[in-house]
């Protein structure tokens, strides 16, 4: 099960970030010359929208959070919290911002191309949506970092009777080495 998951978080993390790129170029490089093309180009990015980023983020979201009940260790580590926080704050952009702005981006877009005049409309849309795909993306990459790093972000302290001891600076390359925990002698009664 645990696996499935892992294999799940993973195919749709590429999923995300994929789908993510190609909104991306499209917005950037598609032909967008007369107002049908971009009418055009509106519908392609909206079909991305709906058929792979908000399927992604989903499957992303739920198999994440599945793998924290499944694997009860990952409810104590801080780096999962982050992640988890961090996919919510991702798919309420996606769904709020991204989807919805790929939507009415693409009705502008149509009425633009059927001789409406709403380019002012369109061009606050196309700001607001960069900023919200860079947002995204970003989290996206943050969260992909986080589940291959893992930092120590621990909830937990260290157990009764051990303590963190520095460890010395290796004087060839000036690092120090990671903290070594040490048990405590027992205390006489």
């Amino acid at each position: 099960m645990r696996k499935t998951l892992k294999i799940l978080h993973t195919i749709s993390a590429c999923g995300l970030i994929g789908g993510l790129a190609c909104y991306m170029i499209l917005l950037a490089v598609a032909p967008q010359d007369t107002a049908a093309a971009y009418a055009d180009l509106r519908r392609s990015i909206q079909t991305i929208s709906d058929w792979v980023l908000v399927p992604s983020l989903a499957i992303a979201l739920v198999s994440g959070l599945l793998s924290m009940v499944v694997h009860k260790p990952f409810m104590d580590k801080g780096w999962a919290l982050l992640k988890a926080a961090m996919g919510i704050l991702m798919f309420k952009g996606v769904l709020t911002v991204i989807a919805a702005e790929a939507k009415h981006a693409a009705t502008l877009a149509q009425r633009i191309a059927d001789g409406e005049p709403a380019q002012d409309l369109l061009q606050q849309a196309i700001a607001s949506e960069w900023a919200a795909l860079w947002t995204v993306m970003a989290l996206s990459v943050a969260n992909v970092v986080l589940g291959i790093w893992r930092p120590r972000l621990s909830r937990k302290p260290a157990a009764k009777g051990h303590r963190v001891r520095s460890a010395p600076v290796d004087a060839a390359t000036g690092v120090r080495a990671k903290p070594v925990a040490e048990d405590r002698p027992a205390k006489a009664a």
